[in-house]
């Protein structure tokens, strides 16, 4: 990567990263404060609901909307009031000094005086056959966005934690059955949730597949998942002992007939490009914003920048608290601004004073 000159270096008074609900929603009331916001739109443009089909839960849309079109209507509405979007990908930002440096992965540089982080948390996947055919057409990373349009369907929860159960709890509303599969015999999920699934056991909505593992969907985008190919072994993580020759023929293979499989093994904020910069994050990679999600407010603790969606929210990471969190990210920004151009003000007026007294 070559260094960029200071003559190629274009400012910028705010910079957002990302282009999903969080990101475009900054952009929008970002540009609405005069701010021409340049927008960086990531290595997944429009974020995770580009891969849901059918936004049946934001507000504003009773007949629901795809994800896709809902992302490129916020676009519009961003470019509408000044934003300017820009594919790229940013690789780092220095704070070290103001205003901020933001270098992107094709060497173009930019300089900011403020910088939202909205470039969401890419769902964990499994890496098996069938997955990218069958994303949003059965395949899943959100049952609470997804869940209600497989209704008396066989369901497939994958993970052992506390989204994995909570999932699992939640899909009774409209599964025939749901079939929580776990890798290992023991979950790591809190006690509550274990006690709530056991629970939903009893009652026969749940059923729990232990040492197994799904190593295979089938389906198509018309048809949807179909079925699916599992296998389990009783010491459990199935799909190491088949890469082991003295285990493998203990290994059970299976298939399974089912609906939909949604996936809870966690997400990865993309939060990569702030490691060099003071930002304070948890050890998984979110951004710790004043308050913390549910708080209200967007500052980290580095003046300047602010964090908005699924970069700190770890919980809901719902389209509709995502825009919710970009606007007070914008709101934030607008203020922080103003603040630093009026002190700038303040001491470039002060500066003036003292060079008149010195000359007279």
């Amino acid at each position: 990567m070559t260094e960029a000159t200071e003559d190629a270096v274009e400012h910028r008074t705010l910079i957002v990263a990302g282009t999903g609900i969080a990101g475009l929603t900054a952009a929008i009331y970002a540009g609405r404060s005069n701010n021409e916001p340049l927008v960086i739109e990531g290595d997944e443009p429009g974020g995770q609901l580009t891969l849901t089909t059918d936004v049946a839960n934001y507000p504003g849309f009773p007949e629901g909307i795809s994800g896709p079109e809902l992302v490129n209507n916020m676009k519009e509405q961003a470019k509408r009031f000044g934003a300017d979007l820009k594919n790229g990908i940013i690789e780092s930002v220095d704070d070290s000094s103001r205003p901020f440096r933001v270098e992107l992965r094709s060497g173009d540089v930019y300089t900011a005086d403020a910088v939202i982080a909205a470039s969401g948390a890419s769902a964990r996947t499994l890496g098996i056959p069938g997955e990218d055919e069958l994303m949003g057409y059965g395949l899943s990373t959100c049952a609470t966005c997804d869940g209600a349009f497989f209704r008396d369907e066989d369901m497939i929860v994958v993970g052992g934690g506390d989204a994995a159960m909570e999932e699992a709890t939640f899909l009774t509303k409209f599964a025939d059955t749901v079939y929580l599969v776990h890798r290992r015999e023991e979950f790591r999920a809190e006690d509550y949730w274990i006690d709530r699934v056991e629970e939903k056991v009893e009652e026969g909505d749940i059923e729990i597949l232990r040492n197994a593992e799904v190593t295979e969907l089938h389906g198509s985008e018309a048809a949807g998942v179909e079925n699916v190919s599992l296998v389990r072994h009783p010491e459990g993580h199935p799909t190491e002992k088949l890469d082991d020759a003295d285990l493998a023929d203990e290994v059970e293979h299976f298939e399974m007939d089912v609906g939909a499989v949604f996936y809870a093994i966690g997400h990865t904020p993309n939060t990569d490009y702030l490691e060099e910069t003071g930002v304070e994050m948890d050890e998984e990679g979110y951004l710790k914003t004043a308050g913390g999600f549910d708080g209200g407010q967007t500052a980290t603790d580095v003046p300047g920048i602010f964090g908005a969606g699924d970069v700190v929210d770890y919980h809901y990471q719902q389209a509709v608290t995502a825009a919710g969190m970009g606007c007070k990210a914008a709101l934030d920004a607008d203020e922080y601004l103003e603040e630093h151009a009026e002190s700038d003000a303040s001491g470039a007026a002060a500066e003036d004073a003292a060079v008149a007294e010195s000359d007279d």
